[in-house]
């Protein structure tokens, strides 16, 4: 279905971007995978919420791709876990450089590769980009300004035919969210299993969602049969109902 597509996917050696990747190869695309974890053998190793580590990884997107038709802005990191008062403004910084910081520098040198092909962006926000989020506060500010990103571009780059929309994960199954129950536990003072519990009952269909599930919906939005959904924030998650666990997370 997307057969000599390029696609350039940021954090991508593993968990969500892993999953994508994947899924695009699957379907034929040529993508260059770009990580900052040399662990994850990714095809390039940059820190994208850098600007120099983003100029050196177009460099390579040329180089090896000779264009680029799919821009995946996936790269995340969860942040510190503590309340508003107790956080390390260092730290704060640091969440919403990477998790928005690297969109906007990938995008902006991106757009005119893009421009050649009329390609697309997806821009992978988070259930914590509509709600709102105890305890994580910079992630939220970083996945709440994704999507205001996603509403801009999509209005800037619609009349070059360029379409840019956001996923929404809910609680993908994994190594990260297991820390991220676990450093909530620890901030709450309760245990990991009534943190799980209460992510689960926060969700009609009660259950996590797997990293795949946000790569299918990645394939979808690159092919012809999204050629007229831009602007959208799509999320993929179960239906979250909220994201305060405080009221569902009862000891069992």
């Amino acid at each position: 279905m997307l057969s000599g597509l390029r696609a350039l996917v940021t954090g991508g050696g593993s968990g969500i971007g892993a999953a994508i990747t994947t899924c695009l190869r699957r379907e034929g695309s040529q993508v260059l995978v770009v990580d900052a974890d040399v662990s994850t053998a990714p095809d390039v190793v940059a820190d994208v919420s850098s600007t120099a580590g983003v100029d050196a990884l177009f460099d390579a997107v040329r180089d090896r791709l000779g264009g680029l038709d799919l821009l995946v802005n996936n790269v995340g990191v969860a942040g510190p876990t503590a309340t508003v008062h107790d956080m390390d403004p260092d730290a704060f910084d640091q969440c919403v450089q990477v998790n928005l910081g690297s969109a906007f520098r990938c995008t902006r040198l991106a757009v005119p590769l893009l421009r050649e092909r009329k390609g697309s962006i997806v821009n992978i926000s988070s259930t914590a980009g509509i709600f709102g989020y105890p305890l994580r506060s910079p992630y939220v500010a970083a996945k709440w300004g994704v999507i205001g990103l996603t509403k801009t571009w999509a209005m800037e780059l619609g009349p070059e035919g360029i379409r840019v929309n956001a996923i929404c994960p809910g609680s993908v199954g994994g190594p990260r969210m297991d820390g991220v129950i676990e450093r909530e536990a620890t901030a709450r003072g309760v245990s990991p299993a009534s943190v799980r519990l209460g992510y689960e009952q926060q969700v009609s269909m009660q259950s996590f969602i797997e990293a795949t599930d946000i790569g299918e919906m990645v394939v979808f939005l690159a092919s012809p049969a999204a050629r007229f959904v831009s602007g959208q924030v799509i999320s993929v998650d179960g239906h979250t109902e909220t994201l305060s666990t405080r009221g569902a997370s009862a000891e069992r």
